[in-house]
């Protein structure tokens, strides 16, 4: 994913007041004060790619994601829906239907949780 996807996105976040991945984690970080070091390490990867994913021009995986959630002591939710959320806007949100196929996937989640719910 290019750089300019990301920063365009993310700055379209900050306009509308939702912080970004990025952000929380910063934000997350900071509160409990850990140096950028310390929580790379952590993470098994540079203090410069983590710097990176503050500042929203690289993206998490979500292994690491879940492993943040974990550091930070947090809801696992708490970073990995506004990441998801994330992923679903870089693949649709450009689409002149990303609303209509959002309700339609919101549809086939429920149908699926029924279903398994059904098998249980």
């Amino acid at each position: 994913m290019g750089n300019y996807f990301w920063t365009n996105f993310y700055q379209t976040m900050k306009s509308n007041q939702a912080p970004s991945t990025g952000e929380l984690i910063r934000q997350l970080r900071e509160q409990e004060e850990l140096p950028l070091r310390k929580v790379a390490a952590q993470l098994d990867i540079d203090t410069s790619f983590l710097s990176k994913i503050e500042r929203n021009e690289r993206r998490a995986t979500k292994e690491q994601i879940v492993k943040l959630t974990e550091i930070f002591k947090v809801d696992k939710n708490y970073l990995l829906v506004p990441y998801l959320s994330e992923i679903v806007y870089y693949q649709i949100g450009e689409e002149d239907c990303a609303n209509e196929v959002l309700k339609v996937a919101e549809e086939k989640v429920s149908y699926q949780k029924t279903q398994t719910k059904k098998r249980k």
